[in-house]
């Protein structure tokens, strides 16, 4: 699919992702800069199991709501809030430090609460006939700018500005940033409200499937959430001795792989999309036997482009599968509800993350290998039936 051929609308969105890619550092430097200020691996995953808990319900609820609003407006409130909660994060300093830091937190949270809304903009406004194609353009774009900003970022918070009073500015920084994003939003995307939600004529809800889907999501949460950045920030810079900016280069690889991977799986037909999901979860399964192994940092780097462009691989064929089974008009519904279904699944996995990484570095990689081995053979024998 060529670029021009996506509808303006799409584009200006996949834009938008683009943009925000950048600020995506503050999911590496918070974890980081919580274990520069004296936090253990253990506290750091108990700290974000404990925020989970509240975001359970909210979730369902506020998806639910956006049935009837419209969706655009829910974006904009992402926005407005990850900005708050790094403001917050970036003033989190003295006596207060612990309390503006589960402030920040909290806000940070409620703002994943509308994350749904972004796949039930993503259903409407996408062609539905080309899902494949478009979300390969979908992951590429935000790929290529973590590419360029990233090396950047990450050598001048590991080398020039190292110290957690530097992460405070920055994310005083990153968070004022969200008022160019606010406007971004308001002034180039569609709305869509109740009126543009129409299911296609035909459509049947296939229970069966759905509940098949609900099954590899479990797997799927767990296998991610037992692994999550905590763990890898904790094994580079505590165990092998390196800084932010290794982390950063892990993440540029990864770039090029899932950048890679996107036109890999545009070559793949249609028809083979199971067969490429249960191909790219094994290439998942790889590098988190790898991780376990307490691999040097170059091989570390490698394991993880191999994992990323497993995502990508298979990612498009997924998100497809998934769209086709639920209907538009309650789509902001259905996704807020698998998104609490996944966050009560993966509440305590940050915790037993902590847990595992201070038994051994590298023991939750071991757990998510055999979760991903087992969705990887599951998806290729589901296509064979």
């Amino acid at each position: 699919m060529r670029w021009s051929e996506i509808p303006r609308d799409a584009k200006a969105y996949m834009i938008y992702h683009t943009i925000i890619a950048p600020q995506l550092i503050v999911w590496i430097l918070f974890p980081l800069y919580l274990m520069k200020t004296g936090y253990s691996i253990l506290e750091v995953g108990a700290f974000f199991t404990a925020v989970n808990i509240v975001s359970i319900p909210l979730t369902y609820l506020f998806g639910r709501a956006f049935n009837r609003w419209d969706i655009k407006k829910g974006l904009i409130a992402i926005d407005f809030l990850d900005g708050v909660a790094y403001v917050l994060y970036g003033f989190a300093k003295g006596t207060v430090a612990p309390l503006m830091l589960f402030a920040g937190r909290i806000v940070e949270k409620l703002s994943t609460v509308l994350y749904p809304l972004y796949r039930a903009y993503e259903q409407i406004i996408y062609p539905e006939d080309r899902y494949e194609e478009i979300f390969a353009w979908h992951l590429r774009l935000p790929e290529i700018a973590r590419l360029i900003t990233f090396p950047v970022l990450g050598y001048l918070f590991g080398y020039v500005f190292p110290k957690p009073e530097h992460y405070r500015l920055a994310f005083i920084f990153f968070g004022l940033l969200s008022a160019f994003t606010i406007a971004y939003i308001w002034l180039f995307l569609p709305s869509v409200g109740k009126e543009e939600r129409i299911t296609p004529e035909g459509f049947t809800f296939k229970v069966g499937e759905f509940k098949l889907l609900l099954a590899f999501e479990a797997l799927l949460t767990l296998a991610w959430a037992l692994a999550p950045e905590i763990v890898l920030i904790n094994y580079v810079v505590f165990v092998l001795k390196k800084t932010v900016f290794e982390v950063t280069l892990i993440a540029c690889a990864s770039s090029v792989a899932s950048i890679i991977g996107t036109y890999a799986s545009e070559r793949i037909p249609k028809e083979k999309g199971f067969q490429a999901i249960g191909l790219g979860m094994l290439l998942n399964a790889v590098y988190a036997l790898v991780m376990a192994l307490s691999p040097p940092f170059w091989l570390a780097l490698a394991v993880y482009a191999l994992g990323d462009f497993g995502n990508t691989f298979w990612f498009p064929f997924y998100r497809s599968w998934m769209f086709k089974l639920i209907p538009k008009e309650k789509a902001s519904e259905f996704h807020a509800a698998i998104s609490s279904y996944r966050r009560l699944i993966g509440l305590f996995t940050p915790f037993v993350a902590g847990a595992l990484a201070s038994i051994h570095s590298t023991l939750p990689y071991a757990a998510s290998f055999l979760l991903f081995l087992i969705v990887g053979v599951l998806f290729i024998k589901v296509k064979k039936k």
